[in-house]
């Protein structure tokens, strides 16, 4: 498991990578800029949130375990995710579509994070999120044959991936501090949090999933597998207590 410092350290020299050439112009036909545009629309403006709520919960945090590094470190992560969404942005400029200002589920998601201020759940949050963005954005990749929407899909693809082993490492510490009996009833919510989220970004972004290639049944297995590499890794083993079961009509 890496330490605060090391995650400050990642950032600070992740966001000097430029891996997008913005002297490639957009290329897109209109059947293809109608399958992506309004998820795109939508994933835009989730990205440009300013974390303020996420910055105080981490800096809570970072204080009762004396981590002096990890809300700079979130600070960082929060600048990663507004570079996306920066990019997002300047790509439906160019191909002369307007950017949203509001969307239903970026607004109910917001809504909910915005009732916690407590790191756990920011982190299972984000981790969920950020599981459904690496199927997003292969999608939205795999789409149009647009060389220069393929960059900026493979330069967030490439962050989102260090932004869940990030995230992943912060709960396991969070969770390996419960009591035994909590750490169940957490991996409950956890796991009920997960994949309702999941099936809330299907339906709000089905057609761009479908033209990506991913259908239903691809891309729950896809979340699962998800699920598996990560928050399944810190599941209990306490005797006569099966979750998986308990939860299989979700896995």
């Amino acid at each position: 498991m890496h330490n605060s410092s090391y995650w400050l350290n990642y950032f600070n020299q992740n966001l000097k990578n430029q891996r997008i050439d913005w002297s490639i112009s957009p290329d897109l036909t209109q059947s293809e800029k109608t399958n992506i545009l309004k998820s795109l629309q939508a994933w835009q403006l989730g990205e440009t949130s300013e974390g303020i709520n996420l910055v105080n919960a981490a800096t809570k945090h970072a204080k009762k375990l004396n981590d002096p590094y990890y809300t700079d470190a979130i600070r960082l992560f929060i600048k990663e995710e507004q570079k996306h969404g920066n990019n997002l942005g300047r790509y439906i400029d160019l191909i002369g579509e307007q950017r949203i200002k509001k969307d239903w589920g970026d607004s109910l998601f917001r809504k909910i994070r915005g009732l916690n201020t407590d790191m756990e759940f920011w982190t299972i949050a984000v981790i969920t999120v950020e599981s459904t963005a690496q199927i997003f954005y292969q999608c939205l990749k795999d789409a149009t044959n647009c060389k220069l929407l393929k960059q900026i899909s493979t330069d967030i693809l490439i962050d989102e991936a260090a932004h869940i082993t990030f995230q992943i490492e912060r709960l396991s510490l969070i969770y390996k501090n419960k009591p035994l009996f909590m750490r169940t009833v957490s991996y409950y919510f956890y796991t009920i949090f997960y994949f309702s989220t999941a099936m809330v970004v299907w339906f709000a972004h089905k057609r761009l999933f479908n033209a990506g290639g991913v259908y239903f049944k691809v891309y729950w297995i896809k979340m699962k597998l998800k699920f598996k590499k990560t928050i399944k890794k810190l599941k209990p083993e306490i005797e006569n207590i099966n979750v998986e079961n308990t939860l299989s009509h979700l896995l």
